[in-house]
Parts: C-alpha cells; structure tokens; sequence
C-alpha cells in the first residue's frame, strides 16, 4: 500500500509539473504561496478533485437533523447532490405544498396533531445478504417517534410511519441483513400508553423497548399490521445492530440509565446528568428477535397498547429471548462484526471498547450462567465472561466502522468524542494502530459501507459537532463539519472540511454509486407516490376545465414554454385542484408550479403528475408560472388565475384604442415570419439527416434526445393548420400568432436536436489525441466558443478549415491567438473586424495551450464532415 500511495505522490508531484509547464513557470508555485499551500495539501486536492462532468465512487446520505430531512453528497469530492424532504416542508421540491406531498407528511401527524418538524438522526440503507441493494433508504425522526421510507429509485419519500408506543426515538433505523425487518428502539423511558403517569411510578409504569417493524422489501413499505414491539425497563434504550451470519436473528440494543434516576433540577436534586452516570456500568440488551417474531403471531403473547401488538418483559424471559449484558458506562452505539462472531460497544464514559464474543453469550444462555437478574426479572450475564477484549482507546469514544481487512487484522475504526479523533484498532488483539486528530469533538462517524458484510474501506468521514475555527465567520451559529479522511494508506490522512448548513446530522451510511439505478424520468402521467396512473393524468389536447359544484378542476399539461390552460376564471369561495403533468421527455427537464399568493408550489420532472389544491378566499387577478428556469421562454410560461365575486357586478373598463397595422404590413410580418421558419426548418432537417445518417438510435442518451425533439417538432403540424386556416378566414394577426408559435416549437426542436447531435459527432468521430483534448479544454475554458462555433458562422468565423485558409497556416493562427493586437492592422484581420464588429481580445493562452489548440483545429478539420 505504502508503495502505491507512494507512486501516486509521484504521479501528483509530476502532474504539478505538468500543470507548471502548461500555464507558464512557476504558476502553480505562486499559486501555493498566494494560497499558503504545502505538497500535502496539493496530494489531498488530487484525491478529492472530480473534474467538470466526472462521478463520484460513493453516494452518502446524510441524516439532516433539525432540519427533518436528508442530505446526500459524493465521495471523495464532497459535493453536495440534493437535500430530500422528508418530516419537514422543503420549499424546492414542493414537499409539503401540494396534495401529494401533503398526504405523505399527514401521515407523521401524531395523535391527529400535524408536526412540522423532525429530528433526524440514523439512516440504514437496505441490504441483501448483508450487503447494501440500493433499493431503500429509512431515517428515523427522534423527537417524534416515527420513520420514513425513501425510494432510491427517484430518491422521494414514499411512507411515513408513527410509534404508537413510544415517546421519542433515537435509536432507528437498524435493517436486519435480509431487510425483513427493522429495529427501532425507543429513547426516554416513558408509559407505553398515552395516560398520565406521575413520576414518582417511573419504574412501575414507565417503560421502554425496541419495536421490530416488519419490511416489504419487494414493495418498500413499513407493514405495521406485522410488527411487534419488545416491552424493555426504561432503561433509556439507544442505538441497535442485528446480528449477521453467526448471530442472524438476535438483536442487540444498549442503554444508559440503568440507575432509572429520574432528575428533578427543580426540586434541588442532581440534574439527570449526575443520576444517570452513577452506575460503573450499563446495560446491553441481547434479544432473540426472530423467535419473537413467531411468538407475536400467537395474541396470547401479546399486550395490544394504542393498537399495537407489545410482547411484556416476562414472556420475552420465560421465552428466553431476552437477557442483559453490563457494558461500559453510558454507551452511544453497538456494532456487530461483518461475520456476526463479535459485538463492540464503546462508552462516552469509559476510555475502553468492549468486544463481546457472540459465542460466549449463546455458551452462557445455553448453560443458564447468569451473574443475576434486574428488577424485571431479566437475566443478567456476566460481562467478564461474555467478553473477548477491551481495547483503551482515549476519551469519549462513541461510535465505529469496519475496514475491508477485519476479518485477517480486526480493522476497525472508532471515533472519540472528547479526544476529538479517529483511532485505527484491531478488534481481534485490542491494539491501536493510529490516530488521525479532527475538528472538532467527533460524534458518528461513516465508513463505506462500513456497516455491512462487505466493508469497502478507502475512506472515513468524521460527522463533528464543532467546526469553531475552519469556515468563515457567519454569525454565533455555525455550520457543521463534515471531514473526509482517506485510510488507504498505513496512515490515516486528512484531506477535506466540508461545512454543512442543514441542521446537526447526526449519521451518515456510504453506498457505491454503482449500486444506485434511479430513474431519470417517469413514465408518463405517473404519481410519483403510488407509482401508479394518476388520476390527474393529462395528456396534449386533454386540458380542460371542469366545474363540479364548488369545486373547479384543472387539467392542464406543461412543456417548454407553455402552461395550458393559461386563463382559469372561478368564484371566490371556490376549491380549486390543478392537476398538471409534465409532457417533458428529455432529462432534466423540471418545470415547477405556483400561484402567487397562494401558498402553493410543486416541482414537476419528466412524465410527473401533480395535484394542487386551495381555496379561491380572496377575490383578483393572480398570476400563475413556472419556477424553474427551463428554457429561453422561461418567462412567458405563465397564466393567470382569475378569481371573481359571483355577488358583485362588474362594469366593463373602456378599451384602449390602439393603432391598427395595414393589411400590407401584417402581409409583410407574415411572410417574414413563415420565411424565418422555413429557415429554421432547413437547419432542423438537416440536423435529423445527419442523426439518421450517423445511427443516433446506436446510443441511448441521443436517441433520448432525439425522441424529445421529435416530439417538439410533431406538435408543429397543428399550429400550421391553425396558422392556414386563419389565413383562408383573412384574419393574419392570428395567423403570424400561430406561425410564432410553430418557431418556437422549431426553437426547442433544433436546441435538442443540436445537442444530440454535438454527443454524437463525440461518438462517430475520429479518436482525439491527448493533445486535442486539451485544446478543446483550453478552447471551451477560454471562451472562444463565445464567438465561434464549429460548422457555422456565428458571432466570428467559422473556425472549420483555417488551417487551410493562410500559408504558414500554424504559425499564423499561432500569432493570432497569443499575440491578436499585433494583428489587427492586418488587412483580412481589419476586414473580419468590420464584419463582425468585433475584436478578438487576449485570451492570455500560453505556448504549450496554443500547441493544442492547433491540435483540436487538426482533429476538427479530420471531422470536417461531421459538423
């Protein structure tokens, strides 16, 4: 590994040798100096830098905390991809603003009280085999017991689901490696029913517990009508693994707060910080949740609380599937082994890890070897017995990850909250074997896929409470820190701070990109929530307006540029649904909807259908339109909802008397506007010449393209009956109207299909040599494509054949691009300049970029026929 990390130095040092030719001595140098760089840090911003266009290995998905939602970036270029509403309103997305998205969220209403805000904290990914499937993604809300269920295949949530039974949460979600079922245990003791319970009866009638939600997993949903919870003293559960392999089917939760102390600052007695560490040692709850789950079936089991099936502490006992483990004081988490054959538990109290052996457990179970029993009745192991090793870390550990290489050198790593670090041990011998400092006071930490059978190793990220001194100075609250250390090596190193503005995240899970298939569009008239047709489906020349009592509904479509219906007349008082599907085929293409005024937006992708709804309360004129920037019309894509008092009467306004054109001048307008578009015609079909001719439907992105811009041009055929028809009736103001609207229809068509065919020219052309893929990079970056565009005359000439438009043809344009103000009194150069009222400035391009960009024009003229 050192040999190879070694090499890649090598190749970075002399990539910044490159780097210092290619834009002139001693620009990188100066650069480092300027920016107080070292060659450390030059390594590190090798590691992490993703070019323009370039993908990251791993996709994380970050808990967002307060915020109630999810955040998701790349690694190693810790670039932000998207954040996902998940309990909270996120305006963007319109989560939380249309009907959809609002059924969605009511299903987190607690007790028929809507919540507005979440707590998030542990995500778990879906796994197969204990392995990540990239099929699901689940996030736990702490501060109202609930979890919600994310589709990776768009990345939405699809399901909320409320704890009857427990108070908070803190300590979900945990996937069992089948995803069968998910382990979430509670937090606060508290009573299982919603009554009234003085405190002075906390270890009588309050309680805690895991809950074992049972998974469709074909299907993504939460199934509460098959789940269970396991009824546990109120210990104040927190975090849980499932076992794998070894231990499949038991379930193993920690606790603080085996003293049960319940405060009282008030009354003057020691606040709970001081009651809940009095104990040396706290409990870890081993459970048998598979052989629970076959005894929650049978209702004598069972105890039905707010309508859920709750397995009492003695029958789990008499069962034997429930038993206590002392671990270190006050843990923060548990982690099984990849194989199952281990269990660590680290305690913020404690400077040891303790790994337990799995084996030495069932031993103790199997032989009734109890060191006692809790107030309940629980069996109580011995915790010297149960134990494989302990390992002293420092201070304040709290949480870990596995590397690839547990299994032959126990590799594992753990962070320390108040030591502020990440240490490298071996879970096998109980060795450390590095320590890399952070910034600052570390809680979880995320591996990838860290957590699974299947560790993948390269790098760890620090999720740190503090970030103090690292970012610039935004006010008293400051952004998280989230750093990502690469361990790839025999040290670990750290390479990136990156600030996190949404909340404290408390967790993060890492999954290889490659694993991730989300869709890029929906199949047409899909809600994005069922999956299914949705009831608003709305296709081209299907809009409509109907009235059914007091309650109008909206069919319209939207595509670039246009809202249809764009006028929508109701009565004050009336409800008012839009449903709106967006006819849109090419990637990306999003339009977003909105009312002004009315407290209402969703965001439409690809082949979605939304449904909107509000009451007309206020009388006026509301404009309507589409929020996201989605073409050059983006502007004109708007309506407007007009809303009148059926009891007042209105007096018509007197009409402005405006200069009327000739019948000549509007004969003129017509045919310089049908001539502008028989134009833009012969560029389009020469554009789907050249993309038949090539096989553009060889290749799925063009051919999605293709199809985009095909159907633009197929809505053409109507507007011109429209336009012709108005020219018989000798009305042409209407008839210029339509042939406007058959350019625009052109527009979008030729802007898709002369992308489609810029990819494929890549496709079919000759290879390009190093060289001329850095002229086209020091081309596009110096912005000569401002003026020029290869294969037709723009803003500057033409740039296809000026190798062979001038003798000594390299050198010329040589001169022309380092030095053009020597040039300008050139005669051709003089006369280009009046042509084009234009200059070509300094672009400050170097020797060695010129070189290649000559290259590039030499690849250009090879391709010549392809442009």
């Amino acid at each position: 590994m050192s040999y190879k990390l070694s090499k890649f130095t090598s190749l970075v040092l002399g990539s910044a040798l490159s780097v210092t030719t290619l834009f002139g001595g001693g620009a990188l140098d100066k650069v480092m100096k300027e920016r107080g760089l070292t060659q450390a840090d030059l390594l590190a911003a090798a590691k992490t830098y993703t070019p323009s266009g370039g993908r990251d290995k791993y996709i994380v998905f970050s808990s967002g905390g307060q915020s109630g939602q999810m955040m998701v970036y790349g690694v190693p270029s810790m670039r932000i991809l998207k954040y996902i509403g998940v309990f909270t309103p996120e305006p963007w997305q319109g989560w939380g603003y249309d009907d959809d998205t609002k059924k969605i969220l009511a299903e987190g209403n607690i007790r028929g009280k809507k919540i507005t805000w979440g707590d998030t904290h542990h995500p778990a990914l879906s796994e197969t085999n204990g392995k990540y499937d990239g099929k699901w993604l689940i996030i736990n809300d702490k501060a109202n017991p609930r979890l919600a269920v994310i589709d990776l295949n768009d990345f939405v949530t699809k399901q909320i689901v409320v704890n009857p039974v427990f108070k908070s949460d803190h300590g979900g979600a945990f996937f069992t490696p089948d995803s069968k079922y998910i382990l979430e245990a509670c937090q606060y003791g508290a009573p299982l029913d919603n009554n009234y319970h003085p405190m002075d009866e906390y270890k009588e009638t309050y309680r805690g517990g895991v809950t074992v939600w049972s998974f469709n997993h074909d299907k993504g949903r939460i199934q509460p009508d098959k789940s269970f919870t396991i009824e546990m003293p109120p210990y104040m559960q927190d975090l849980s693994d499932a076992g794998k392999e070894a231990s499949y089917g038991w379930g193993f939760t920690n606790s603080f707060n085996s003293e049960m102390y319940t405060g009282g600052i008030e009354k003057g007695l020691p606040p709970f910080e001081a009651g809940c560490s009095r104990n040396d040692t706290d409990f870890l709850h081993v459970y048998n949740w598979k052989k629970l789950a076959e005894l929650a079936k049978d209702d004598k089991n069972v105890k039905i609380i707010n309508g859920a099936r709750v397995i009492p502490i003695d029958v789990a006992v008499k069962n034997n599937a429930l038993f206590l483990v002392p671990e270190p004081k006050s843990p923060h988490g548990v982690d099984v082994t990849p194989d199952g054959k281990y269990i660590v538990v680290c305690g913020k109290l404690d400077t040891h890890a303790t790994v337990y052996d799995f084996a030495k457990i069932m031993d103790l179970i199997k032989n009734k070897d109890y060191a006692g029993k809790d107030p309940y009745g629980i069996p109580i192991l011995d915790m010297k017995k149960a134990m494989h090793c302990q390992a002293e870390l420092g201070l304040g550990p709290l949480h870990n990850q596995f590397g690839p290489k547990w299994k032959t050198e126990g590799e594992i790593y753990t962070s320390l909250y108040v030591d502020s670090q990440v240490v490298k041990w071996d879970y096998l011998t109980c060795k450390v074997e590095d320590r890399q400092n952070v910034n600052y006071n570390i809680g979880h930490l995320c591996g990838m896929e860290g957590k699974t059978e299947d560790p993948q190793g390269e790098y760890i990220i620090a999720l740190n409470k503090l970030a103090i001194d690292r970012f610039n100075e935004i006010g008293p609250l400051h952004p998280q820190n989230h750093q990502l250390i690469d361990i790839r090596g025999k040290k670990m190193q750290l390479l990136y701070d990156m600030p996190v503005p949404l909340g404290e995240p408390h967790q993060a899970v890492a999954i290889r990109a490659s694993k991730l298939h989300p869709e890029v569009r929906y199949k047409m008239g899909t809600n994005a929530f069922t999956g299914k047709v949705h009831v608003g489906k709305t296709l081209a020349g299907q809009e409509k307006i109907v009235r059914k009592g007091n309650h109008v509904y909206v069919y319209g479509t939207v595509v670039r540029s246009h809202i249809n219906p764009e006028h929508v007349t109701v009565n004050k008082g009336d409800t008012v649904t839009f449903y709106l599907t967006n006819l849109e085929r090419a990637e990306d293409e999003t339009h977003g909807f909105t009312v002004d005024q009315y407290n209402v937006h969703t965001s439409l992708e690809p082949g979605k259908t939304v449904a909107v709804t509000f009451k007309a309360d206020r009388e006026g004129v509301f404009p309507y339109y589409c929020t996201e920037f989605c073409s050059a019309l983006h502007l004109e894509m708007m309506g407007y909802l007009l809303v009148k008092d059926p009891n007042k009467k209105y007096t018509a306004a007197k009409k402005l008397k405006m200069a009327k054109m000739s019948p000549a001048q509007l004969k003129k307008e017509y045919d310089q506007t049908v001539a502008v578009n028989n134009a833009t015609d012969k560029v389009i079909q020469s554009v789907v010449k050249f993309l038949k001719e090539n096989h553009y439907e060889k290749y799925p992105t063009i051919k999605a393209l293709v199809e985009d811009a095909l159907d633009q041009y197929g809505k053409i055929a109507e507007q011109k009956k429209k336009a012709d028809e108005a020219v018989k009736a000798g009305n042409l103001n209407k008839a210029i109207l339509f042939e406007n609207m058959i350019w625009q229809y052109m527009v979008k068509t030729a802007d898709v299909g002369i992308r489609a065919k810029d990819l494929l020219v890549k496709k079919v052309a000759k290879p390009m040599s190093p060289a001329a893929k850095r002229g086209e990079a020091a081309y596009l970056e110096g912005g000569c494509n401002g003026c020029h565009v290869i294969g037709k005359v723009s803003s500057g000439p033409d740039l296809t054949g000026v190798l062979q438009r001038h003798e000594n043809a390299e050198k010329w344009v040589t001169g022309w691009i380092m030095h053009p103000e020597t040039m300008y009194s050139n005669p051709y150069i003089k006369s280009m300049i009046n042509y084009f009222n234009l200059r070509m400035p300094n672009q400050g391009m170097t020797e060695q970029q010129t070189k290649d960009i000559i290259e590039y024009l030499k690849w250009i003229d090879e391709n010549a026929n392809l442009f």
